[in-house]
């Protein structure tokens, strides 16, 4: 690390939070595309003549534009959170609402991203971790948007962590880069615990309580961060879901039998335990003992 980023910390992170800024808003693309390109990718296997006068649509193209008049967004108007601000949250051209989603999205990831880097001291575990929260977020938002967690991200996750516990033990690391052992008992762990759950639920009641997508999240991270690390994101999981559908029911007249996307709390409960889960664990015992 450059001598004047090691001598003033205050500066360091200022850099990091405006890169998370960054990286925050290209999430926010992802979040979007992402779920169309699937559907577009699923609808020309299935029905190829329907897709042949589509224009191309991926990740970069097209340039993005206001959902309301299609005018192009210019790099001026597309700085994070601060072209939202200084145009009042009004398209330029059309003077239509952008939706507060787009900074909130940006401002969320500079907090997550900031904390983990400091956590983890700026080096190649803080990069990981990194990588991680990132992918926690487009997780959580594309579930909620259209209760599916894509494979293409999950997958990846999954195969990174059991990756990265081949260079166990490597020096300089706490959390991550676990043993080879530890990953993938806790990919299986992770999996096989909520399939369990998922056909207990569904001999109990002929519904399906959750879906397979979050099997494969609760295993990524238990390759991510070890066996040992499951109950703690079930419980928290499980508790953050309760409390926080019990108050949309209570405050918002959410109908109750509306289906629940598990994917955001497993995401939640996922950072919460790779960022404070020793803290968390030695609480409890304290409390126990």
């Amino acid at each position: 690390m450059p001598n004047f980023l090691s001598e003033s910390p205050q500066f360091l992170i200022i850099v990091i939070f405006f890169v998370a800024l960054l990286i925050g808003s290209f999430l926010n693309v992802v979040i979007y595309r992402l779920p169309i390109m699937l559907e577009r990718e699923w609808r020309s296997q299935t029905v190829p003549y329907e897709d042949s006068n589509i224009k191309r649509f991926n990740l970069l193209l097209p340039r993005s534009h206001c959902v309301h008049c299609n005018e192009l967004i210019t790099m001026l108007q597309n700085i994070p959170v601060i072209s939202f601000l200084c145009l009042k949250g009004r398209c330029a051209n059309c003077n239509k609402s952008i939706s507060l989603r787009y900074p909130s999205v940006e401002l969320l990831t500079a907090f997550l991203l900031t904390i983990t880097v400091i956590h983890f001291n700026f080096g190649i575990e803080a990069l990981m971790a990194a990588i991680l929260t990132a992918k926690l977020i487009v997780i959580s938002l594309i579930d909620k948007d259209t209760q599916i967690i894509p494979d293409s991200i999950v997958i990846p996750l999954l195969w990174i962590g059991l990756s990265m516990s081949l260079f166990h033990p490597l020096p300089g690391t706490s959390k991550l880069f676990i043993s080879p052992s530890d990953a993938i008992i806790g990919a299986l762990v992770g999996y096989l615990s909520l399939w369990s759950v998922f056909w207990f639920y569904k001999l109990c009641t002929g519904k399906d309580g959750l879906g397979y997508g979050d099997f494969k999240l609760l295993a990524a991270l238990g390759a991510w961060l070890g066996w040992q690390q499951i109950l703690l994101i079930i419980m928290l999981s499980a508790i953050a879901g309760l409390l926080i559908n019990f108050a949309l029911i209570i405050l918002m007249k959410k109908n109750s039998k509306t289906p629940i996307p598990f994917g955001p709390y497993l995401s939640f409960a996922g950072w919460i335990a790779m960022i404070w889960s020793e803290e968390i664990k030695n609480y409890y015992f304290n409390l126990i003992l």
